[in-house]
């Protein structure tokens, strides 16, 4: 029981993605906020490490650093895809991406300064289109093909979290490391 805790743990360190839809004004702010910081944090804890340490997977079974920095960016570009679809189009229909099969990729094995400065520059644009937006475009909605519909303001939260939730992979890891 401890070992499935411990793992668990691993896999979500700061928790599962949840969402309540009913964001506040300022529950948004925030969300904005976090995923502006993205970049800055990811950057952060991958500052120093090597070559040996960005190919180490933070979990069993788990992907490398490296790997980790290269799917924040993939995700990310898909995510400022479906905004902007989702601003633009009624209930659009947006296409999922196959994350195991996208960080085996050549590209994936490129430095992460590619992919850092890659989300430096999607987030720079998302920040700046979100904080323009009236509060109800955050109701706006699309149509995901495995969790079916879902609002601009959901993707924030998301999105949110899951910058958040790749970070700690890497800081956690860190830690036990003692790197």
């Amino acid at each position: 029981m401890q070992l499935e805790q411990d793992l668990e743990h691993l896999k979500y360190p700061i928790g599962k993605f949840t969402y309540e839809d009913n964001t506040s004004p300022e529950l948004r702010q925030q969300r904005i906020e976090e995923l502006a910081a993205t970049p800055a944090e990811l950057r952060r804890a991958v500052e120093g490490l090597t070559d040996a340490q960005l190919d180490t997977t933070y979990r069993p079974g788990g992907w490398t650093v490296r790997q980790v920095v290269h799917h924040v960016a993939d995700a990310s570009i898909n995510g400022f895809i479906r905004a902007k679809l989702t601003l633009t189009e009624s209930q659009p229909l947006v296409k999922t991406f196959e994350e195991n099969e996208w960080v085996t990729l050549p590209d994936s094995k490129l430095p992460v300064d590619a992919s850092l400065k890659l989300l430096e520059g999607v987030h720079e644009r998302l920040d700046t289109l979100l904080r323009s937006l009236p509060t109800e475009s955050f109701s706006l909605a699309f149509t995901h093909p495995m969790s079916g519909l879902n609002t601009l303001d959901r993707l924030l939260a998301y999105f949110a979290w899951h910058g958040r939730q790749h970070t700690a992979h890497i800081t956690s890891l860190r830690n036990r490391e003692g790197w």
